[in-house]
């Protein structure tokens, strides 16, 4: 649901999962999966779909409107329960998840909601640690207040990451540590994140990654927008052909993780 209660030794033994799922030796598994996801949906969608399929489980996709209805949400997990051994869902309301999840018949993993998105973060994470000690790194969220920014707001406190956010200072994050001065942000960091800027686009326009941000940044920093990013808005087409720019590659883990993730939940 969340990466909340979440601790380093937690992330190694998940990381240790993905390792199997690289290589090809985990053992499949029968049955099949629900997934809820919106037309709009494109990558998390595609590798739910595909890591479902490649563990062995039928994927039995819905809109996630299907959620959206006067029936008791128990009541739609213990039905689903007879035929299907997971639910993955996309929504916007994190409390649609956790009422199927409190229901206590099925393993519920959060493909994203309004306020979070763990799975991504975890990609991110384990596509760093394949080059170095994430723990070390030093984490910058150019952006405003949203499910992406809390997201990795909660992989800092569970996993003791040091992040710091670059925005405007009415857009922070609350309790998250934050520099209002992209340059100065810029010249401590290893890693930079960003995310679309939704309705604040003018306020964020200072705060676009430019190739001439990542050139002010220490040598080997890595660029990770997370899509879908509109190049003009708050990513310039340079800073995506800079050499910095690791979104394709990082995003490649996004399958074995995530089948990582439902394995652990499954039990297997």
């Amino acid at each position: 649901m969340s990466l909340e209660g979440w601790t380093r030794d937690g992330l190694g033994e998940l990381f240790d999962r993905v390792d199997h799922f690289e290589a090809k030796k985990q053992p499949s598994v029968e049955g099949a999966a629900a997934l809820f996801f919106p037309p709009s949906s494109l990558r998390t969608r595609v590798s739910f779909e595909r890591g479902v399929f490649e563990m062995g489980l039928q994927p039995i996709t819905f809109p996630p409107e299907t959620l959206d209805k006067s029936e008791n949400l128990a009541d739609v997990a213990g039905y689903l329960s007879a035929w299907v051994r997971l639910m993955v869902v996309r929504h916007s309301d994190i409390s649609v998840l956790q009422r199927l999840a409190d229901a206590d018949v099925l393993p519920v993993i959060n493909a994203m909601t309004d306020v979070n998105h763990p799975c991504e973060v975890l990609s991110d994470l384990y596509a760093l640690s394949q080059e170095a000690d994430i723990f070390s790194l030093r984490f910058l969220f150019v952006g405003a207040d949203g499910n992406i920014a809390r997201a990795w707001q909660e992989a800092a406190k569970a996993f003791g990451l040091s992040i710091v956010q670059s925005c405007p200072a009415e857009l922070r994050v609350p309790g998250m540590p934050w520099q209002g001065n992209l340059m100065t942000a810029i010249a401590d960091a290893d890693v930079v994140i960003t995310d679309g800027p939704g309705p604040h686009a003018e306020a964020l326009t200072s705060y676009r990654v430019t190739a001439a941000v990542l050139e002010a940044a220490p040598s080997g920093i890595r660029f990770a927008p997370c899509p879908p990013f509109i190049r003009g808005r708050e990513v310039s087409t340079d800073a995506i052909e800079h050499p910095a720019f690791v979104g394709y590659s990082f995003k490649q883990y996004l399958k074995p993780v995530q089948q990582a993730v439902m394995s652990w939940a499954l039990g297997e």
